[in-house]
């Protein structure tokens, strides 16, 4: 990859065949960036971060590895992370190796990971910050390799900003959710949160969630339940259901968030986007959808195996 000069983001996609390639690739890449003075933080699955870190040089420089399937198991939580390894050095150009779609994840998961690579275009326009994300070219749908191109134009997504960073999103994944099941249980509200909080932990009861995922969970619905109260001038309308792997919970309401990173910046406790912030920090993973017709939040957990 060519060295960017300044400011400039440069965002590149990286489809290989094969353990080799892929070693060998990021190595080089996280070696380049020693070379020039700039850290690295590396965002890979489980244990590839091993046998790229055995790979690497025993030279100077800092490189910081983090397990993806925990960081990017909401992929709104990226983002944070990359942004708070920025500032850790202000004035110097930084590396950043993120593997956030690897076989196995969810179709939903999939579609918030495309949604998280268009909004690094936005969230790091003008950061100087060159990131690499590998894409397992045999194990992934077809599908995924060509919403990957469209994330990963150079430079990067022609400059994004907060009207034109959805041009580079695959379509599929900036369609409204799909509906919420036929049997799952539908609660207006409009003041009483407490009522909200439980029937959340009454539908947690009955499924396998820990106590702490539990209260999680209802911390996460109280917080945008909230928002409704706060921030629009109506009611709103929570439904939840289970599957064998997970509980549900989707609100929606008449407000629109013009913000296209809310809940991927950190808020002081008492900002409006720290709720939004929380919610994506507790839960396994949030889709979000608004525009002038309302806006929907799910919150997924997953539940015990």
């Amino acid at each position: 990859m060519d060295q960017p000069d300044g400011g400039v983001l440069s965002h590149a996609a990286f489809c290989y065949r094969g353990q080799p390639e892929y070693t060998a690739a990021i190595a080089a890449f996280i070696q380049a960036g020693l070379a020039a003075g700039e850290p690295a933080l590396v965002a890979v699955p489980g244990v590839k971060a091993r046998v790229i870190r055995d790979r690497l040089d025993d030279g100077p420089g800092e490189v910081v590895f983090t397990d993806m399937t925990e960081l990017g198991r909401n992929p709104a939580r990226i983002i944070p992370e990359v942004r708070g390894f920025a500032d850790k050095h202000p004035g110097q150009r930084v590396r950043f190796v993120g593997e956030s779609v690897w076989p196995g994840r969810s179709a939903a998961e999939i579609c918030e990971a495309a949604r998280h690579e268009a909004l690094i275009n936005l969230a790091f326009a003008h950061t100087p910050i060159t990131i690499l994300c590998p894409y397992g070219a045999s194990g992934l749908a077809g599908s995924v390799l060509v919403g990957a191109r469209r994330t990963h134009q150079e430079p990067a997504a022609s400059g994004a900003t907060g009207q034109t960073w959805r041009d580079n999103l695959p379509p599929e994944c900036d369609r409204p959710l799909d509906p919420p099941p036929a049997g799952a249980e539908v609660f207006p509200y409009d003041t009483d949160l407490a009522s909200v909080r439980r029937l959340v932990a009454s539908h947690a009861r009955r499924t396998r969630l820990t106590g702490d995922r539990t209260i999680d969970l209802v911390l996460a619905v109280n917080e945008i339940a909230a928002n409704t109260i706060s921030h629009t001038t109506g009611s709103g309308v929570l439904q939840i259901w289970h599957t064998p792997e997970e509980i549900v919970c989707q609100l929606h309401d008449q407000g629109e968030i013009t913000d296209p990173l809310a809940g991927r910046v950190r808020h002081g406790p008492d900002d409006r986007g720290h709720g939004l912030w929380l919610v994506n920090q507790v839960c396994d993973l949030v889709e979000l959808r608004t525009g002038p017709a309302g806006t929907t939040v799910r919150m997924h957990m997953r539940q015990a195996g």
